[in-house]
């Protein structure tokens, strides 16, 4: 996920408008601009190198924008869409937003895999050394886990429990377990199903040793990846582990979207708190102590639920599509700055 700058700078072929400078003004012209955007060099230095003011600098250099002689080109891999990943992080106030174009046969689909991969990329620029990254259970943290090639030595800890036991050493576990490879640091997993039938089973679970030894670290995470859920079939882990009365309780407290087996409205207030004493999660107000959380989520039919949570100012950075982004960008006002990451539920 490399951007790169180009700057092409040339005296002979700078247009027709720069033609009328004079020979010795395109030379001097091409010569500080080289100095000051291929170099490096501060204007008084060139200033100083030429023997004429910085504000002749200033105006030269000016001049050679305007007129064609310098050229500044700013290139991303074709798969990010630099424009929209900028608007999307003022109108959010995110730290990060990374929008990747929607592979053209799965724009309707949810969270494509190119999230992964890129997310993948992400993380091995915000972990650092000694960092403890949390992975919450999610298809795109674990294709975000599996295109993972480089992190620096930091411990991985599992931040939910997993949608099915029977089918953990293909989910959250193993993602855990391949970025502590990856990583060469401690890993961390849960084997617990993430949703329990009633409050004291999942009370229990939580202080099994292995499972507590896991929690023991929620409170110094310093990045966390998460995946975000529509409320409804197949596209909400939570949805689908529920009964049909279940389902249809929550719905009516107008839940939007669900985020590690917590629930919310469409104005990213939290719903349904009764579920969370019934899931083996970290919670809400620990994710907001985390420095750095970062969402992974895309597709048309998941927009409402990343606008949902991400104006519950939980989320800090978002790894998303063209599609998603389109939505985001047109879902109602604004919402309050992420960053400022006030909790007006209490949650």
């Amino acid at each position: 996920m490399n951007s790169s700058e180009e700057i092409a700078v040339s005296g002979m072929s700078a247009g027709r408008s720069a033609m009328r400078m004079g020979p010795a003004e395109l030379v001097q012209a091409a010569a500080m601009a080289r100095r000051f955007y291929l170099e490096g060099k501060s204007k008084i230095q060139i200033a100083e190198e030429f023997g004429v003011s910085r504000f002749k600098v200033a105006r030269v250099l000016e001049t050679a924008l305007e007129r064609d002689l310098v050229r500044i080109e700013i290139r991303v891999p074709a798969e990010l869409d630099a424009e929209r990943s900028d608007a999307l992080r003022a109108r959010y106030g995110l730290r990060h937003a990374v929008v990747v174009e929607s592979p053209a046969e799965a724009q309707d689909s949810p969270d494509p895999e190119n999230l992964g991969e890129v997310a993948a990329d992400l993380l091995g620029e915000l972990v650092d050394e000694g960092a403890i990254l949390g992975l919450a259970w999610g298809r795109s943290t674990i294709h975000m886990a599996a295109a993972l090639d480089r992190l620096p030595p930091c411990t991985v800890v599992q931040l939910t429990g997993v949608y099915d036991a029977g089918t953990a050493e293909r989910g959250s576990v193993e993602a855990v377990r391949r970025a502590a490879q990856v990583s060469g640091g401690d890993a961390h997993p849960i084997y617990a199903p993430m949703l329990l039938p009633d409050a004291a089973t999942a009370a229990a679970l939580r202080n099994q040793t292995g499972i507590a030894r896991a929690f023991e670290y929620f409170d110094k995470v310093t990045v966390a990846c998460v995946s975000i859920g529509s409320w409804e079939p197949g596209i909400s882990t939570v949805h689908d582990m529920l009964s049909d009365e279940e389902r249809a309780h929550y719905a009516s407290l107008g839940v939007a979207a669900e985020m590690s087996a917590h629930l919310f409205d469409a104005e990213g207030r939290r719903v349904g708190r009764d579920l969370g004493e019934r899931c083996i999660t970290v919670k809400t107000e620990q994710l907001r102590r985390i420095p750095e959380v970062v969402a992974i989520a895309g597709g048309q039919r998941k927009g409402a639920a990343i606008d949902a949570v991400l104006r519950s100012g939980l989320v800090t950075s978002l790894v998303t599509d063209t599609s998603a982004a389109d939505y985001l960008m047109t879902a109602g006002t604004p919402p309050k700055p992420a960053l400022n990451r006030a909790d007006p539920d209490g949650s």
